[in-house]
């Protein structure tokens, strides 16, 4: 019983999975492709003048992303849309084990990939290999997934490069919109006021004030003088108070020009415009000063993204197989074989133990 068991549990079936496995299972032949991200830094010419050249380093990140995008049902349904996998992994040869089931949904065809399409990664490379009945089908597959992947990074530059430019162009907008503004706000003091700048009228106006006072000391010397040396009667000593008098009313009128000025109803106090003026101008001077940053952002944004640039490296392309190395078909048949013996071997324990409780 224990030998016609063994014959039956594991023999025979070893013997079946022999025959499948060398008379039925199609051949399958591997593809094997190798890529990584990488991130060139071009310098600026100013970068240069430093002595720096051109950065290259690994986007690990990026590659984290190109790893799961790789085993993604969006990939494998663009790549069965542009080679048609189904027709690649049902080939005409009756294999129900190894071969993709006929009108497959997108879910089985996943799963499928997922056994067809090995993928290693460590240290940021990316190592993939493909499986497929016909060697030329191998390869096909492995370079559209490269195709596709190199995409996927190109796009992902592209939205990066896009948002820097985006971001900086409306920082630059909003600067243009504020000194546009401040540009016509204070255009429209100097058409109310007639004043270009308050700041020059009040320094000739000071220059007067100033000039007329250092007459008034040299006509009250002279006056002094004339007194001394003339008598009161002498017209000289009249003509020199009345020039003096003048001069003293010129100088109130200037004053009183200086402190107000008769703009509208009531007028307005003079320091009072170069107050508006002035804060005007200040509100001017920092439009600029944001205009010529956010210029030098967006300069610099543009600067970058054509410097900066990601892009798929291959360190591998698509390989041509001449032999099938799958399926394994020494280590299936071992494999198979040792799992029945072993649950043969579990059948005949548990029945000896049921036999000696007996």
């Amino acid at each position: 019983m224990i030998l016609l068991s063994f014959l039956g549990c594991v023999v025979l079936p070893g013997i079946l999975t022999a025959l499948y496995l060398w008379l039925v299972a199609a051949d399958q032949y591997a593809s094997k492709v190798g890529f990584t991200v990488r991130q060139e830094d071009a310098a600026s010419a100013i970068d240069l003048l430093g002595g720096l050249s051109n950065l290259s380093s690994s986007s690990s990140s990026d590659t984290d992303i190109l790893y799961e995008f790789i085993q993604s049902q969006k990939l494998v349904a663009d790549i069965d849309r542009k080679i048609d996998l189904h027709a690649i992994w049902t080939p005409d040869d009756w294999d129900p084990v190894f071969r993709l089931a006929d009108d497959a949904p997108i879910e089985q065809l996943l799963a499928y990939w997922e056994k067809m399409v090995r993928i290693s990664y460590s240290s940021g490379l990316i190592e993939v290999e493909v499986r497929a009945f016909r060697p030329e089908d191998a390869t096909l597959i492995a370079q559209t997934l490269l195709d596709e992947s190199s995409d996927v990074i190109n796009e992902l530059s592209a939205v990066a490069r896009a948002d820097a430019i985006s971001y900086s162009r409306d920082e630059l907008d909003e600067a243009v919109e504020r000194l546009k503004e401040a540009r016509e706000t204070v255009t429209r003091f100097r058409n109310e006021t007639q004043i270009i700048d308050p700041q020059i009228d009040l320094q000739s106006q000071a220059g007067l004030l100033s000039n007329l006072q250092a007459q008034e000391a040299e006509q009250i010397i002279e006056l002094d003088l004339l007194r001394e040396t003339s008598q009161q009667s002498d017209p000289r000593v009249a003509q020199a108070e009345r020039r003096l008098e003048v001069i003293r009313a010129r100088i109130s009128a200037e004053r009183q020009k200086l402190g107000f000025e008769g703009t509208g109803q009531g007028g307005k106090v003079f320091a009072d415009l170069v107050g508006d003026y002035e804060r005007l101008s200040v509100d001017r001077e920092f439009a600029e000063r944001a205009y010529l940053s956010a210029l030098a952002a967006y300069d610099s944004a543009l600067a970058d993204a054509k410097r900066k640039s990601r892009y798929l490296a291959a360190y591998m392309q698509p390989t041509s197989a001449e032999t099938a190395e799958y399926p394994q078909r020494i280590t299936l048949l071992m494999v198979v074989t040792l799992f029945l013996f072993l649950l043969w071997s579990t059948a005949v324990l548990v029945a000896y133990s049921v036999k000696d409780r007996r």
